[in-house]
């Protein structure tokens, strides 16, 4: 097992409120409720999931007040978990495990609106009043951030279909509306852009549609505040083969790198393609920014220079210490102008998990990123620094603990009252730290601007590697 292989094993504790010890000082100010979500149950019975996004999804729960923390965790309540803790069987489809399940299976649990979900990635807030879990299957689940209680599966009012989309959506820098989009695997597959207004039901409206032959793994996007960029990377699928070919879902998906990587700038009020344009081939989960200056586009993601990352991800590979290829942060600049596309690395430090201050800087300039890395950029070993990088001059600060593992940072801006100087890393940034020599886990909390440690909450059990999460303020 590797050094961090504690990470990936089960976690079978749920609790339901506990006071946290800390050391250190956590700011007055910080005032709210981080939660985490992410998989925590690696097997069901004798059988074990394949990949680390096949996992069960837990929420995690660190509520902030006055320097003290109060921490919950819970498996969220679905068909698919219910299976998994109660049964002990994997029934549905996931990344990468399949039931062996017969094609005419296969054709329902694709092609139909009411199949069951794992929402392991992401969590989101739809308008004032629901937060929802979130994977690439277009069903959030809603559930209660201040018990952890599955509240149910949000039920869209629309008829925009599709099959696949994003555990990413944005906030538009403009509307305030959340983008994403959906692919619809069809004999004639397309890309469905589409807008969810504040407030209401939930109601997903198109904007726009591109026609694909092969739709590409997209797991994130980019929003300026003009348009909305879908990066193509040239790992892609026939439709059919989801269908025929008997294997887990993302076996089906095959490089390509002679289609090279297809920047998608679409309108991102009347959904209208502008530009397809072809660039260097890469791979990459996360965008970390965009916004247009001057008629063009800049595009900062975490490139590989291939998809072999998901093949790293699998769990006998992870477990064993296969290590994993490293992310860089990369710039694309696009020119729909000029049909012309460019590249160039921001730094040499890898970066994954990226986050920025993303209320004031979202789809515009910015200068800061936050993420995990790997010291020396090590294939061995899992994420075990975090890093802040300065977009301008490529500068990075850097936290590390001996044989500690952070997760991604999630970068919170302190209130105007408690700002030096209202910068843009006026803040503290929070991550969940695995020290496996200790069978533990801690809430972190680093000075934003200095990324020095300011406080940390001991959890009293190790927290399995999450994905994702938010901040949701308490003031």
């Amino acid at each position: 097992m590797a050094r961090f292989g504690l990470g990936l094993q089960s976690l079978d504790d749920e609790n339901e409120s506990v006071e946290l010890p800390v050391s250190g000082r956590i700011p007055e100010w910080l005032s709210g409720t981080l939660l985490r979500n992410g998989p925590a149950k690696f097997e069901a019975g004798t059988k074990g999931f394949r990949h680390w996004f096949d996992g069960q999804a837990m929420i995690h729960r660190f509520a902030v007040d006055s320097g003290r923390v109060q921490y919950a965790n819970r498996y969220l309540d679905t068909p698919s978990s219910r299976a998994v803790l109660r049964d002990g069987r994997i029934r549905y489809q996931e990344f990468a495990t399949d039931p062996c399940r017969s094609v005419f299976a296969r054709f329902f649990t694709l092609f139909q609106r009411a199949r069951p979900v794992n929402p392991n990635v992401n969590i989101a807030r739809f308008g004032d009043d629901q937060v929802v879990a979130l994977t690439e299957t277009p069903l959030p689940v809603e559930f209660s951030p201040d018990t952890l209680a599955t509240v149910g599966l949000v039920d869209y009012d629309d008829r925009l279909g599709g099959h696949l989309t994003t555990a990413h959506p944005h906030q538009d820098p403009v509307t305030g509306d959340l983008v994403n989009y959906v692919t619809h695997f069809s004999r004639y597959s397309e890309y469905r852009l589409y807008r969810q207004r504040p407030g209401g039901t939930p109601r997903r409206e198109l904007l726009g549609r591109h026609r694909v032959d092969e739709p590409g793994y997209m797991h994130s996007f980019a929003i300026t505040s003009r348009h909305v960029v879908l990066v193509e990377f040239p790992l892609v699928v026939n439709p059919f083969r989801l269908l025929l070919s008997g294997r887990p879902f993302i076996e089906n998906y095959r490089w390509k790198p002679e289609r090279g990587t297809r920047f998608i700038v679409m309108d991102r009020d009347g959904g209208q393609v502008r530009a397809v344009l072809r660039g260097p081939v890469c791979f990459a989960f996360h965008h970390i920014n965009a916004w247009e200056e001057n008629g063009r586009l800049f595009i900062d993601l975490c490139a590989y220079e291939d998809a072999s990352i998901i093949e790293a991800l699998y769990l006998d590979s992870l477990r064993g210490g296969g290590g994993l290829p490293q992310a860089t942060p990369t710039r694309f600049c696009v020119d729909p102008d000029a049909a012309t596309v460019t590249a160039e690395p921001l730094s040499e430090e890898s970066l994954e998990l990226p986050r920025i201050a993303y209320r004031r800087h979202n789809g515009r300039r910015y200068r800061y990123a936050y993420g995990v890395g790997s010291r020396d950029r090590r294939t061995d070993d899992f994420f075990n620094q975090l890093v802040k990088l300065d977009i301008g001059d490529g500068g990075t600060l850097l936290w590390q603990e001996e044989g500690c593992y952070p997760g991604e940072p999630v970068f919170v801006a302190a209130p105007a009252g408690a700002c030096r100087d209202g910068a843009e890393d006026d803040g503290v940034v929070l991550a969940i730290v695995l020290r496996p020599a200790a069978e533990s886990s801690y809430l972190l909390v680093l000075d934003a601007r200095t990324f020095r440690e300011l406080g940390r909450a001991e959890v009293p059990h190790a927290v399995p590697f999450g994905f994702h999460g938010t901040f949701v303020r308490g003031d």
